[in-house]
């Protein structure tokens, strides 16, 4: 019998497909004890499976390319951490060598225990941890059991669970899996970012759905309106169909825009670069007609590894990524790593307290001025064979920006001492992703050549909304008055001072955006390559001076709901 489960739409796309139910795993197992005896045999098996999870963890990071490898590889490097917490680790041994359990049941008990601490946390990112925990455990206990602890998917299913991590939405995708429907999980997750780039349409928060789907049921999902349809009848399968042909339909439209300018209706140009970090994403880029990369994330060349790359590894890197863009500027964005993307070479700080707010960016930089002397001498030496320009993360203040301009000075001076060719005048720009760089802004931007917004944490932390937390869903939006405030008194303070200004977040490469940006006068995005037609499409569909007379409009709205019918009236004004 039809049945209508709500959710909320995290990913684009309507799927028809027979649903497959993984209910959520729970840990349970019997209490077993051991004999004194049996410690060393057991403590042995424990870490054996503990390597063989470091093991599959490392080959699955080792396949991923692409912007996979950002999204995806975040997570399964914070996994490998985990496996070496010492807390984890001696807990285990104490419980399997003083308690006497069996190595099974002291990875219940050790998990258990630190769910508890989690719990019992103030702060929802790291309440949040609790879900990389049970990831982890579970994959030691499938070990332990010779079983696989993955989630598999089978082409033409729609997959129903109550979480996903984001290496199980890569996997799903690539396995031909049509949809996914989670009972809770936020539209702002890591996950729900990664299905919207694989275009893998996603519906959260349908919080029934595992009680009322069954494995094999006819399953019919709207990634846009959330909605999730059991059994659906005539009508419902003949509006499906004619949304396919709609979904073809447009694609066709978009394959047509590669070589299209980025123009408004009233014939100004905007500019579409693309954020990168592997071959993969800039030949696709340049295929796209990508004005340039607007954000090329370093951090993969020095996570899941146990040495920092050295200044050769790194120059050839960027040598390749400015070659691959035949001209175009190249933004390279400097070292953003912390605790929490889980470094293991040593260089971040692991135990820090609040590691999204903690040393990481130009903080750890300016605190490791070894390793930034390192990477800013390859940046320099690729600067050669293209133009680019540096890009410093995570700036709150004047001082590093001048720290880091001094760094730069006596990095160029010493290369060309060397005999090493650099270019000239290398701009230099600042992230703008700090409430207080943003409201500071007119104190430092003489000392920048241009700016990058990043919206993805200027958000979170401006409202102090966690994105990872499904419970603050209706506070985390880029809807909100005061991101609005903020995002435009930053782009005006940039043009004022005649300096270029990009939005490089999640905001840029959502098409329903566009015109809201494009009133508060951004001219430059920064975005996905998977997303850039679709903005593309939205630029050139509207009128810029009619947006911007209307911008007045926009910034008097007083909530979320104001900002979003000004929205529904542009798109009924195009």
């Amino acid at each position: 019998m039809r049945r209508e489960l709500p959710g909320h739409g995290a990913s684009r796309g309507n799927a028809l497909g027979r649903a497959r139910v993984r209910q959520p795993h729970a840990l349970v197992v019997a209490e077993e004890h051991i004999g004194v005896a049996d410690v060393p045999g057991e403590l042995a098996r424990l870490h054996q499976a503990l390597d063989a999870v470091r093991e599959e963890l490392r080959m699955m990071r080792s396949r991923l390319h692409g912007a996979l490898a950002q999204e995806v590889g975040e997570f399964l490097d914070l996994h490998a951490l985990l496996l070496d917490d010492p807390e984890l680790l001696q807990g285990l041994d104490d419980l399997i060598a003083k308690g006497l359990y069996g190595a099974d049941y002291a990875l219940r008990l050790q998990r258990d225990r630190l769910a508890a601490v989690f719990e019992g946390m103030d702060d929802p990112y790291f309440r949040s941890r609790i879900e990389d925990i049970d990831h982890v455990i579970r994959r030691v206990h499938a070990v332990l059991h010779q079983h696989d602890a993955t989630v598999d998917g089978v082409a033409g299913e729609i997959l129903v669970s109550d979480a996903l991590a984001p290496s199980e939405v890569a996997r799903l995708q690539s396995q031909g899996v049509l949809g996914i429907v989670t009972s809770g999980g936020s539209t702002l997750s890591h996950s729900a970012i990664l299905a919207r780039s694989l275009h893998l349409p996603l519906v959260v928060g349908a919080a029934h759905a595992l009680g009322q789907v069954n494995d094999g049921d006819v399953l019919l999902i709207d990634g846009s309106t959330g909605l999730v349809i059991v059994d659906p009848d005539g009508d419902d399968l003949l509006a499906h169909r004619a949304r396919v042909r709609e979904g073809q339909r447009e694609r066709r439209q978009l394959h047509r825009l590669r070589r299209e300018p980025t123009r408004t209706r009233d014939g100004m140009d905007v500019r579409l670069f693309a954020n990168a970090e592997s071959r993969e994403d800039v030949a696709e880029a340049h295929a796209l007609g990508a004005a340039g990369v607007g954000l090329y994330r370093t951090e993969f060349l020095f996570l899941q590894r146990n040495e920092l790359p050295d200044e050769d590894e790194q120059f050839l890197a960027y040598r390749d990524l400015v070659l691959g863009m035949t001209g175009r500027m190249v933004t390279i964005r400097t070292l953003d790593v912390g605790a929490d993307k889980a470094d293991r070479s040593g260089l971040a700080l692991i135990n820090e307290p609040n590691p999204a707010m903690g040393v990481r960016g130009v903080r750890l930089a300016l605190r490791r001025p070894d390793v930034m002397e390192t990477q800013l001498r390859a940046i320099l030496r690729a600067s050669a064979y293209g133009p680019l320009r540096i890009l410093v993360p995570m700036v709150t203040c004047r001082e590093e920006v001048i720290a880091v301009r001094r760094a730069v000075r006596q990095a160029t001076l010493r290369l060309r001492r060397e005999g090493h060719v650099v270019a000239e005048n290398i701009a230099l720009g600042a992230m703008i992703e700090v409430p207080a760089a943003a409201l500071a802004l007119p104190s430092l931007i003489d000392k920048l050549d241009f700016i990058s917004i990043g919206t993805n944490d200027l958000v979170q932390y401006l409202l102090a909304a966690d994105r990872g937390n499904d419970a603050l869903d209706a506070l985390h939006s880029p809807l909100h008055p005061a991101v609005l405030q903020l995002l435009q008194a930053v782009i005006a303070t940039a043009r004022a001072h005649d300096t270029p200004v990009a939005v490089c977040g999640e905001m840029a490469g959502d098409a329903m955006f566009t015109p809201l940006l494009l009133a508060l006068g951004l001219e430059e995005f920064s975005l996905h390559p998977g997303t850039l037609l679709e903005v593309r499409r939205a630029v050139r569909a509207h009128h810029l001076g009619e947006l911007l007379q209307r911008a007045p409009a926009l910034l008097r709205a007083r909530n979320r709901a104001g900002i979003a019918r000004w929205l529904r009236q542009c798109e009924a004004g195009t």
